[in-house]
């Protein structure tokens, strides 16, 4: 029963001096590292937690090689976060930005890249407010796996100071018909058009086949929106 006692005091005593230390190192190793969360920064979180937990469930450890170990860590952190500094060496410590969207169009090939679905990059830009590519002028993962978005302009900026204009005259809500390939009638049929009409659109684009078609939507005014499978899209070269 003492024995049980001492190590549950142990304990206790072990997680009242690890947690001040975790803050204290924390606030060393910066903003960045809680806010973000780059690859190695994840890492180091996953360490961290991974020191912590054995030093507080295992009385049998000894609490001083905790405390070495994660005063090196965050020291490690900081030494990493220095040379990432330098463009030539941070280049190879974290993810590279990926362009996804150009122009309105899904590039496929990098969403292949980086084992990205489709349905993920239309979530995040649903979370960004946006229901219709053809708004999107350059949508990039970043190295953190957030996306940032760069609308399009308005066609005509005119119109913003002109009072007689509606000011609702913003993006409609596209519904996807074509999915890599895939066919959907029933939105076909929400929307009060058929197969017929669609390939007649899809001719009239330059494209033969729905199998051609990586992404398609379409609006309640019947405004298509096309990405292909293998678009041909000059990008901007990212490298941070």
């Amino acid at each position: 029963m003492i024995q049980l006692l001492t190590e549950i005091l142990t304990v206790i005593a072990r997680i009242f001096t690890i947690l001040p230390l975790l803050l204290v190192v924390t606030i060393f190793m910066g903003r960045r590292a809680i806010g973000e969360l780059p690859v190695f920064d994840f890492l180091i979180v996953l360490t961290l937690g991974s020191v912590v937990g054995a030093d507080i469930a295992d009385p049998n450890i000894k609490h001083i090689h905790t405390i070495i170990a994660i005063i090196c860590i965050a020291i490690l952190e900081k030494l990493i976060a220095f040379l990432r500094l330098n463009q030539k060496i941070g280049h190879y410590l974290t993810f590279s930005p990926t362009i996804v969207v150009k122009d309105g169009k899904l590039i496929n090939k990098n969403l292949r890249k980086i084992k990205y679905s489709m349905d993920n990059i239309l979530l995040m830009l649903r979370q960004n407010n946006i229901f219709d590519l053809a708004d999107v002028e350059l949508a990039i993962i970043e190295a953190n796996g957030q996306l940032s978005v760069f609308r399009k302009t308005p066609k005509n900026n005119a119109a913003k100071n002109d009072p007689t204009t509606n000011e609702d005259s913003s993006s409609e809500l596209a519904f996807p018909v074509i999915i890599d390939g895939k066919l959907y009638p029933s939105v076909l049929k929400q929307l009060n058009v058929d197969e017929r009409w669609l390939l007649q659109a899809l001719n009239a684009n330059g494209i033969q086949s729905i199998d051609d078609v990586f992404y398609a939507s379409l609006t309640k005014n019947l405004t298509l929106h096309i990405s292909k499978k293998h678009e041909n899209v000059s990008l901007p070269p990212l490298y941070f």
